[in-house]
């Protein structure tokens, strides 16, 4: 019993080190991008919306399943591209780490689309706001 709480518990910390990355990596391209300083959106706020939305569409049953952890790590991955030094490489890794290319553009389809919800999301609320405000 006290090694399947052990497992339980590393799997636990495994899992969240994971999804904190993805989040980290997130708020990182959230508070760089122009719009999100445009339309004064919290970036928290937004990461928050997009980590739970692209998860809600990724491998696994629940958080701390195996395949989420390894698809939070990819995540990571991809949304780095970018910063690699090799690009070129660090895409061909992508398309096996991911299972294939069409797999690879899935997920980046996954948060662009949950990039877009929410963004539209928090400006519409935000003029919502304003309107409101304004009466």
């Amino acid at each position: 019993m006290k090694k399947i709480i052990i497992v339980v518990l590393i799997l636990l910390i495994n899992g969240c080190a994971e999804k904190n990355e993805y989040e980290a990596t997130v708020s990182e391209q959230m508070k760089a991008d122009k719009d999100i300083k445009d339309y004064k959106i919290e970036p928290d706020r937004i990461t928050d919306c997009i980590v739970k939305s692209t998860s809600e569409n990724m491998p696994g049953a629940f958080p701390f399943d195996p395949d989420r952890l390894t698809a939070y790590k990819n995540y990571t991955k991809m949304l780095k591209l970018n910063d690699s030094s090799d690009p070129k490489k660090t895409l061909e890794e992508l398309r096996k780490e991911f299972g294939s290319a069409k797999a690879l553009a899935d997920a980046h389809a996954n948060y662009a689309e949950s990039l877009v919800t929410c963004m539209s999301d928090m400006v519409s609320s935000t003029e919502e706001r304003k309107e409101n405000k304004k009466n």
